[in-house]
């Protein structure tokens, strides 16, 4: 397994053989489990009871000890918040690691009407016009799992933008992206820098800093798939009508 961190979310990427467990102890709040692969599946262990999850998922794990036990061999994610400090220090970025100082200091979203359990959704979800990727959040993460993509994307037909107050982590499962970056140019030069072009391939973790205008363009000739996380979930996509697939089993922020 290999460790990354943001201001408010750790990015795991394991590479389990048939018969694993990862075992959480103590876990503080809900972890998301991100299982691509439709040849594996797993058991999700927790207070006396096992709860089977099926390939092509995403699984939402409550607060306390967990055992996921897989079957079949592949790649799996798992995305935790920074209250699990055992899981931060892991980190391959836990020591350079600089505070991002426009984003805020994680608040977990309302928890569902009917308590904490283990939730999974199926990412078998038809591609409909108007939605923007297979979004699905908990209390306090959220998942954009794009459809695989053919190819590269046309050059004149990118879309860089920004975020205020909340950062991007662009994960890649399949093929390779470039990920251009951009700081904008504020009063106080020194915090100027140039234009970044990193290339990425998987799997990969890119966490692009909140305001800095970012696109990511992918750039392998064969199948490329990227998932995009954020903590705490966000706000524009939940107001979307139909975007979040999930919504039903997570209250939305009050307000």
């Amino acid at each position: 397994s290999w460790y990354v961190r943001g201001e408010n979310a750790v990015v795991s990427y394991s590479r389990v053989k048939d018969g694993a467990e990862l075992v959480r102890e103590n876990q503080p709040d809900e972890f998301a489990l991100l299982m691509p692969d439709p040849q594996m599946s797993a058991e999700i262990m927790m207070d006396g009871e096992t709860v089977k999850v099926k390939g092509a998922s995403v699984t939402f794990v409550p607060p306390g000890r967990s055992v996921i036990r897989f079957s079949g061999d592949g790649g799996v994610s798992r995305v935790f918040t920074v209250k699990a400090p055992d899981l931060v220090a892991l980190c391959s970025n836990a020591k350079g690691y600089v505070k991002d100082p426009n984003v805020p200091e994680l608040e977990p979203w309302p928890a569902p009407a009917d308590g904490f359990k283990v939730r999974s959704y199926d990412l078998n979800v038809p591609l409909t016009e108007g939605r923007f990727g297979r979004i699905y959040r908990s209390t306090n993460i959220m998942l954009n799992v794009f459809y695989p993509r053919m190819g590269r994307r046309d050059p004149r037909e990118l879309s860089p933008h920004h975020h205020d107050d909340f950062q991007q982590f662009s994960l890649v499962l399949e093929g390779g992206y470039y990920h251009h970056l951009r700081r904008p140019w504020t009063p106080d030069k020194t915090k100027w820098a140039e234009d970044d072009h990193e290339y990425c391939g998987a799997p990969s973790v890119c966490v692009i800093p909140a305001a800095v205008i970012h696109t990511s363009e992918p750039y392998s000739q064969v199948v490329n798939q990227l998932v995009d996380i954020f903590c705490p979930p966000r706000e524009d996509f939940s107001k979307q009508a139909g975007w979040v697939l999930n919504a039903d089993d997570y209250p939305a922020k009050p307000g």
